[in-house]
């Protein structure tokens, strides 16, 4: 179980309030956010290092401000939805043969946005912003070309467009695409007959 805990501290975005007391401790890599009672969501980021604040009257989160990997792959949990990653996703190409896609895009949150990723989208936006996004904009590129292409000589042009794409919607909200990088190309047929899900369009 703590192994578990740890892994939810090192590879997603937000940690839980263990910042209990009168000091904020910062690690490397981090940044924190805090909750006054009575003035809401501070503008001003907390970067490494101690910090004061006041017991009872502020809350404080944890924000992951290094680049991380957004994991799509057959292996991933669908049970935790806060995580960072998705199962395969589901998608038709231009010739309309039905394909899973896997791959990894990177991503990283921009410091001076995330009070107001805390205030207006809270903490599971995981789930609210990126995941959507991912799987929307994964299928309207996909459309865009045959399976041939996507596996072979236009590889690189898929990635290209759907970095663009990612950053289109992702950059006003204060994340940052650093690159994207697909990794199999399977039948959908396939991924369910190894007993995995696959997140299909409606």
């Amino acid at each position: 179980m703590a192994g578990d805990s740890l892994d939810k501290l090192m590879y997603s975005f937000v940690m839980e309030d263990v910042l209990k007391g009168l000091f904020i401790k910062v690690p490397p890599g981090h940044v924190a956010c805090v909750y006054d009672l009575g003035r809401g969501v501070l503008r001003k980021v907390l970067t490494p290092g101690l910090h004061l604040k006041i017991p009872f009257w502020q809350k404080a989160r944890l924000f992951n401000t290094q680049t991380l990997e957004y994991a799509i792959t057959r292996e991933f949990n669908p049970l935790n939805p806060r995580a960072m990653g998705d199962v395969p996703i589901g998608a038709v190409t231009k010739s309309n043969k039905k394909i899973a896609i896997e791959g990894t895009v990177l991503i990283r949150l921009d410091i001076h946005q995330i009070p107001n990723i805390w205030q207006t989208i809270g903490e599971d936006f995981v789930e609210k912003i990126i995941r959507p996004t991912m799987r929307s904009r994964m299928r309207m590129v996909i459309s865009r070309f045959d399976v041939d292409e996507i596996i072979g000589a236009k590889r690189d042009a898929v990635e290209t467009e759907l970095k663009n794409e990612l950053e289109r919607i992702f950059y006003s909200r204060g994340i940052y695409v650093e690159n994207v990088l697909l990794s199999e190309i399977s039948s959908i047929a396939e991924i369910r007959n190894a007993g995995k899900t696959v997140a299909e369009g409606e």
